[in-house]
């Protein structure tokens, strides 16, 4: 097994998702590779003052600044590579905004016109505490993890997809999970980013806790998995995910694949686990800021004995 590292600089650093971005590094199934991300809009240097624009590795960005691509040799569509987060270290600071943007859900909440507001964060590695002096307890995961689409061009970060992932942003994604993505491209192609030192379900105000993140994961490739599409073992449990315009489409997409995963776990029909899953399984929003929702089940650890 080996392993890599790669920095956040240069011609690693990119904005968008395209099969057709050469790779930075090629890797083994079974290496590790350690990843350095910058915040999603691609700070070069810290903001002293909430909101302050300071110099972009991207001036006129057209998604989140991303690292990679990361080349996973052998990988082919109709695998699928389990990313293990072994060790997630965010930066030194962070920021989140919210408000001053026209979209649906500002709009509904009334504050679609107000002044865009900024929060910047000191962080310790256990603690965040902003200028107000609120301090929450981090739980640092990156939020985008995924791989082109297979159509040629030039793709955005924005939104996730079904396959290839991209921007999941699940907060039970912390270190000690594996993610589960199905391979779109020839060699994956991974890109990493996005990172968040603390967000609650449905990143409620369009961003979290943004900041740099060390990524440290160990990628493998597999073909059979118990659960279709996009899905996680995570500390607090198994998660499956629907991706979709439509919230109720993301909703029976991911308690589906949480129902076929219990249908074979457990050796059940289709209807006792469905009613399995009633009494055991959490349906939550995972984003309602990325264009498309997300929606994310999760089965507890330790609920079934």
């Amino acid at each position: 097994m080996g392993s890599v590292e790669v920095r956040a600089e240069g011609g690693n650093l990119v904005d968008v998702f395209s099969r057709d971005i050469a790779p930075v590094v090629s890797v083994e199934a079974g290496d590790v590779v350690t990843v350095e991300s910058l915040d999603c809009a691609g700070h070069r240097e810290r903001q002293r003052v909430p909101g302050e624009e300071r110099p972009r590795v991207f001036p006129g960005r057209r998604g989140h600044c991303l690292t990679g691509p990361i080349a996973v040799r052998g990988a082919k569509p109709g695998m699928v590579l389990a990313v293990h987060f072994e060790e997630i270290t965010p930066a030194e600071w962070g920021w989140t905004a919210a408000a001053g943007k026209d979209n649906w859900l500002m709009r509904r909440l009334r504050v679609a016109e107000e002044e865009r507001t900024w929060l910047l964060w000191e962080l310790d590695g256990e603690t965040g505490t902003d200028q107000h002096g609120h301090r929450v307890r981090l739980a640092p995961f990156l939020g985008v993890v995924g791989m082109p689409p297979a159509e040629p061009g030039e793709h955005s970060t924005i939104p996730p997809r079904a396959e290839g992932g991209g921007n999941i942003d699940c907060r039970e994604l912390v270190a000690g999970s594996t993610l589960y993505l199905p391979v779109t491209v020839p060699d994956a192609m991974l890109l990493l980013g996005d990172g968040h030192a603390r967000q609650g379900d449905g990143e409620v105000g369009g961003t979290a806790i943004e900041c740099g993140m060390t990524t440290r994961v160990r990628l493998d490739l597999v073909v059979d998995r118990p659960a279709p599409g996009i899905h996680a073992e995570t500390p607090g449990g198994l998660v499956t995910f629907g991706f979709d315009a439509d919230l109720n489409e993301a909703t029976a997409t991911a308690l589906g694949a949480m129902v076929d995963w219990l249908q074979i776990e457990r050796a059940l029909d289709r209807p006792s686990a469905l009613a399995l899953a009633s009494t055991t399984v959490d349906l939550r929003i995972t984003q309602v800021a990325n264009e498309t929702w997300g929606v994310h089940a999760v089965l507890p650890t330790g609920v079934l004995r």
